[in-house]
């Protein structure tokens, strides 16, 4: 693709994104010195390369997937973007509660882009101060996990056992006494040695307490969305229903999103995954725009927008890219 062309597309792909309707060679040939017939023959190599086509019977072109990869790639120079003041970012992140700057977070970048907000969580290490067991009933114990920050978590744990409370005061003792500090998968890996002193009862007790620790650490990995409703005003996403309930099957079941996060995790900088192009989106027609975030310059977590592949990637590119950024600082403060 020679200059020219890059520009007609360029031109063509940001006329869409204002208007959302298929651009015409008239409407390039207002913009550029050359004649309409010389329009039409690079909009048809375009086509060929596979970068526009045609919707139905319109003589307007729209641009596919491919084209918008090249527009982003290679076309797109993203603007400034004049953030809220320091004093007002500072309140909604606030760096006591890392829980609560990754939501305004979400909430942020999903208001100042008009579309869906999503973080991923950071991975919690599942570290803890102290541990409780209290009888709940004869084969039911209620474990409660103290993590350094304060934090109180309970699980249940499913026994066969009627334990008695001097029994759950022993094991309790042990695991604090030994393993305080610690998070519970470094205990698991250290149980086989150090369970022989004790009796098989409480060895069982204290093994099911860490496999429960341990699956409370993986189910952590979570996903915070918001903004979901602003996507009802997105027009090429209510035009199509069965877009848009496999827009909101994505948000309920967060298998295929939570992919896409941990995936953009592991890039540097920026990264856009446009659906139809990306095998990493499962919907044709919606783009998703994503940035790692982390904590003292270690990447945990991920946050992005999602919305229409026809979205103004130069305002959101710098929305999502900042955001991460105010999100590091305020986890890094913490």
């Amino acid at each position: 693709m020679d200059d020219r062309a890059n520009a007609l597309l360029k031109a063509l792909i940001e006329c869409y994104i204002a208007e959302g309707q298929p651009v015409g060679s008239r409407t390039l040939a207002k913009m550029f010195d050359l004649s309409p017939a010389t329009i039409r023959n690079v909009m048809a190599d375009l086509e060929d390369l596979g970068l526009i086509h045609s919707p139905h019977t319109s003589s307007g072109r729209v641009p596919t997937p491919q084209g918008y990869r090249l527009f982003v790639d290679r076309l797109l120079a993203s603007k400034e973007f004049d953030v809220l003041p320091v004093d007002q970012i500072r309140q909604l992140f606030p760096a006591t509660e890392p829980g609560r700057a990754v939501s305004a977070a979400a909430t942020l970048v999903s208001n100042l882009s008009r579309f869906a907000g999503v973080v991923l969580t950071p991975k919690r290490a599942q570290v803890f101060r102290q541990v409780e067991f209290i009888r709940l009933s004869e084969k039911r114990i209620l474990l409660i996990i103290v993590t350094p920050d304060g934090d109180v978590q309970n699980r249940i744990l499913m026994v066969n056992k009627d334990y008695s409370a001097q029994e759950l005061t022993e094991a309790a003792n042990f695991f604090n006494q030994n393993f305080a500090g610690m998070s519970f998968a470094e205990v698991k890996a250290r149980l086989a040695h150090e369970l022989s002193s004790l009796q098989a009862d409480i060895s069982r007790l204290m093994q099911a307490a860490v496999e429960a620790g341990t699956a409370s650490t993986e189910a952590d990995d979570a996903v915070v969305i918001s903004g979901e409703s602003k996507l009802l005003d997105v027009s090429d996403i209510v035009a199509d229903m069965d877009r848009l309930r496999g827009m909101f099957t994505l948000f309920e079941k967060k298998t295929e999103l939570l992919q896409l996060l941990d995936a953009s995790s592991r890039a540097q900088g920026v990264q856009i995954y446009i659906g139809g192009d990306s095998k990493l989106v499962p919907l044709d027609d919606v783009s998703v725009v994503t940035a790692p975030y982390g904590v003292d310059g270690k990447v945990v977590g991920t946050l992005g927008v999602i919305g229409p592949s026809r979205m103004d990637y130069e305002r959101v590119i710098p929305i999502v890219d900042i955001t991460a950024r105010l999100l590091s600082n305020a986890l890094s403060d913490a």
